[in-house]
């Protein structure tokens, strides 16, 4: 079997990721404003819980009475370039190293910058046959798409059947893989481990940690006839 992961919520929290890049931003804006950074992290973290991903920056600008375009632009360049202070979840390494045999592709959505800070600070190229930013082969390629897990059977002269993807997002992760013969296998973490979906739109399986999926979930997932 092929094994192909998924990164963000998967394989490590994309909260630490966030946090780690605000704080990037809090200290850019701290220095050019002289304000607290302890008081604009505060705030990018409030308007995040609050309002989710969107504007956040728009707003905090706002609200410290600092917005303009311009700004907005800069605190996205510190955000994406940030050298993040995060790490492989536990149970993400040690599966990655019982697996150690297969063939293992990482697929992730994104902003393909951001993407590859994460793949090399993490140091997941020693884990994957390749790790794939999906915008590198541009945005219409991302997830649902189904457009890389078709390279990947080029490569390794495969089915979809021969293949399961592991993610966490129901909302986009397995209705076309699913529709188009290909396994997979959820993870119930991050932001959608609550989200239960309609029959079509989740995974076969589903498990609460990657310490969960061991050779015996493997062989049924092989044998699932689809």
């Amino acid at each position: 079997m092929i094994l192909v992961f998924d990164l963000d919520d998967t394989l490590y929290e994309e909260i630490t990721y966030v946090k780690s890049s605000f704080r990037a931003v809090a200290n850019y804006l701290a220095k050019k404003f002289n304000l607290s950074v302890n008081d604009i992290y505060q705030e990018l973290i409030k308007v995040l819980e609050q309002k989710g991903r969107g504007n956040v920056f728009n707003e905090v600008l706002l609200n410290f009475h600092i917005f303009s375009k311009t700004e907005v632009k800069n605190c996205l360049t510190v955000y994406r370039k940030n050298q993040p202070d995060i790490k492989l979840s536990k149970d993400a390494k040690d599966c990655l190293e019982r697996f150690n045999s297969f063939p293992k592709y990482l697929v992730t959505d994104g902003n393909k910058i951001v993407q590859t800070v994460k793949i090399k600070t993490l140091g997941l190229d020693y884990y994957f046959k390749k790790t794939i930013p999906s915008h590198n082969f541009g945005k219409l390629r991302a997830k649902p798409s189904t457009y890389i897990f078709y390279k990947i059977l080029d490569w390794e002269q495969a089915k979809p059947e021969e293949l399961v993807y592991i993610g966490d997002n129901p909302n986009k992760d397995f209705i076309n893989l699913k529709k188009e013969g290909f396994k997979t296998l959820r993870v119930l973490k991050g932001n959608f481990k609550n989200i239960q979906l309609t029959n079509e739109y989740e995974a076969h399986f589903q498990i609460n940690s990657l310490d969960e999926f061991d050779f015996q979930l493997l062989n049924k997932i092989k044998k699932l006839k689809i």
